[in-house]
């Protein structure tokens, strides 16, 4: 019963991971508020979940990362409070860094790092004075390791490791958990849009990605490190959880290794 009653924001709830976490949540008995740019998408997850009466929609734009701190605002006098923060929301990328215009680069870490960061720090002094939060972020296996066609996704996932580190490291004594979210291939949108060189969606399913786990598998899992209160957790096939370990042991034959994979 960790779930019950608790005031959980998740954001990038209109579709995938997060779609799935808001409908497992629901089942638990507690209050959501549910957040991305789509309101039409956020309606429809809504009313999928259990008590839709205890769900409100906060629509909001990551990129738009100086308007955040009055959407955190809104959350918190949706319920009053807010306990757990699900950091889903982002964007991905499928280009070689030398075709990459250096304006997607920047949107990338836009939305995925400074989007992410400034609504973390806008609740960040409502769970200080509550004494009590729990920040729960997606990165991606690619956070932990650089693979083709990703430069800048792997970068704003990089990034965000840093910063919640060391977010745990100094909210420690405010009784404030972090919990870092590593999903491999997961069978969802995020490659169709994906960001290619020059800005535009990709538009097309990965084959690696058409064949990752469900999201519903993964909300599971996801869900189960909340409740446990991990400090990182890699939910992801066998083979992604193995280039982890052997990033960490052995870097230099991964190097090698990703070097001849065109990761789609």
């Amino acid at each position: 019963m960790y779930f019950f009653n608790k005031i959980i924001w998740i954001t990038g709830a209109s579709s995938g991971i997060g779609k799935a976490l808001a409908i497992a949540l629901s089942k638990q008995q507690c209050k959501l508020i549910l957040s991305s740019r789509n309101k039409t998408s956020l309606e429809l997850v809504k009313q999928a979940c259990d008590h839709p009466e205890h769900i409100k929609i906060i629509p909001l734009d990551l990129e738009n990362y100086m308007s955040l701190a009055l959407v955190a605002a809104e959350a918190i006098k949706a319920f009053g409070k807010i306990d757990i923060l699900i950091n889903n929301g982002g964007i991905s990328q499928r280009s070689l860094a030398a075709e990459t215009n250096i304006h997607v680069d920047k949107r990338i870490m836009d939305i995925n790092y400074l989007g992410t960061v400034a609504l973390t720090k806008a609740i960040l002094p409502h769970f200080i004075e509550k004494q009590e939060g729990q920040f729960v972020t997606t990165t991606s296996i690619v956070g932990k390791i650089g693979t083709p066609l990703r430069s800048g996704y792997a970068a704003s996932k990089h990034a965000l490791h840093g910063f919640f580190d060391s977010l745990r490291a100094e909210n420690h004594q405010n009784n404030i958990v972090v919990t870092l979210l590593c999903p491999g291939f997961i069978n969802t949108n995020i490659s169709k849009n994906a960001l290619i060189g020059n800005g535009a969606p990709q538009g097309k399913m990965d084959v690696a990605t058409s064949n990752g786990m469900s999201p519903e598998r993964c909300a599971k899992l996801i869900l189960k490190a909340i409740k446990n209160k991990k400090e990182e957790v890699c939910i992801a096939g066998a083979k992604e959880k193995l280039g982890v370990y052997v990033k960490r042991f052995f870097p230099k034959l991964l190097s090698v290794l990703i070097r001849k994979l065109r990761v789609t």
